[in-house]
């Protein structure tokens, strides 16, 4: 049994250290300076915030740099299209192909600088000639031989054709008399009879074998100057051809213009052609342009097209220059669209802008923007 609890006892007081810091009601030191940086803190960045939101509000609504620029030209009016320069007059210059002769290569022992002018005439560039010039003389030696056997021979056959001749009127004027000598047979005896007989019988023999090997001699000698004459046209086409390949290795200017050099496949790599390097038959490597006339050649999209008319203005601006301006003219339209680059639904037509003006700076091949004046008076369709 428990004794009985002793109400009237007093508990034992608690020592000073054991009371707890919630039950004084006093705050350890790190504990305020905490709570003093985080009232700062959210304090700073209410600010911070405040601030922010006012200056946004005060800041005029627009929109990005781009966005105000295309803007600005629809509300001028205006259409924006990319493109490219060309010269309006222009010829591809490719390494020539041989007549007869098959070459893997030609190789280049002169070439005029890129961005020369030049004048209708000049030589632009000169390939190894060497080998058709040599075969050119060769055959040219040949010819003139071959042409003096065939007037030998046809001589020949002149003489040989007197001298048959003689024979035959020989051969004939021996029958004659062999006839003659036979209608004397009455008063001759059996033996002369015989012999004239044996004589006439022979002249006549004689005289069929000549017509006989006369007409074999002319065909024979016929054969003979034929064929000569045929070896000797053949070496003068080989001549001829030689001379035109020699001719066509050296290249001229079909134009007055500038040189512009076009970047081919050689020897493993892209690369203007050199003097010195080798360039296959047919393939272009240069290009002699006007650029006195340039246009550029654009593609619009769909919904831009049907904005577009013939005789509407524009102005050029070259990328490479942008203080150059041009005006310009819409003049060709195409009238089928082509397939896009990224997706075969999207279509874009070829629009090409004449350029009013010159510069030396205007060259083909210049990556140019087109603003097109859209309240210009609309013109008729297009074409391309």
């Amino acid at each position: 049994m428990q004794s009985p609890v002793d109400l009237n006892t007093e508990p034992p007081p608690l020592l000073e250290q054991e009371i707890p810091p919630e039950v004084t009601g006093s705050t350890p030191a790190w504990h305020r300076q905490f709570r003093y940086v985080l009232v700062v803190s959210a304090a700073i960045l209410a600010l911070v915030v405040v601030s922010f939101f006012f200056s946004f509000r005060t800041r005029p609504a627009g929109k990005s740099r781009a966005q105000v620029s295309n803007s600005d030209l629809v509300r001028a009016g205006t259409m924006r299209l990319k493109g490219t320069t060309e010269a309006v007059q222009m010829r591809a210059i490719i390494a020539p192909l041989l007549e007869v002769e098959h070459a893997p290569t030609l190789t280049v022992t002169k070439l005029a600088a890129n961005g020369a002018r030049v004048k209708l005439g000049d030589v632009l560039a000169e390939f190894d000639r060497q080998a058709q010039i040599r075969e050119f003389i060769d055959k040219e030696a040949e010819y003139q031989k071959l042409g003096n056997q065939v007037i030998e021979e046809q001589a020949k056959e002149i003489a040989a054709r007197a001298k048959d001749e003689t024979e035959i009127k020989l051969a004939e004027s021996s029958l004659s008399k062999a006839e003659l000598e036979l209608q004397k047979r009455e008063l001759l005896s059996n033996i002369d009879a015989e012999k004239a007989q044996e004589a006439l019988e022979e002249a006549q023999a004689t005289l069929r074998q000549l017509h006989e090997t006369f007409d074999l001699k002319r065909k024979a000698a016929a054969a003979a100057i034929r064929l000569l004459e045929i070896q000797r046209d053949r070496a003068a086409q080989v001549m001829q051809h030689a001379q035109a390949n020699a001719e066509v290795m050296l290249i001229r200017s079909p134009l007055d213009g500038v040189v512009v050099m076009t970047t081919i496949w050689k020897q493993g790599r892209m690369g203007a052609v050199q003097e010195g390097d080798q360039v296959r038959p047919g393939v272009s490597f240069m290009q002699v342009v006007d650029p006195s006339v340039m246009q550029v050649r654009t593609f619009a999209n769909q919904q831009d097209f049907f904005n577009l008319h013939v005789g509407q203005t524009a102005k050029v601006h070259l990328d490479a220059y942008p203080e150059l301006v041009f005006p310009a003219r819409l003049e060709e339209m195409a009238p089928v669209a082509r397939s896009g680059d990224f997706s075969s639904k999207l279509r874009s037509f070829a629009v090409v802008f004449s350029i009013t003006g010159n510069d030396a700076r205007l060259m083909p091949d210049l990556s140019a923007a087109v603003d097109v004046d859209r309240t210009t008076q609309a013109g008729a369709a297009g074409t391309f």
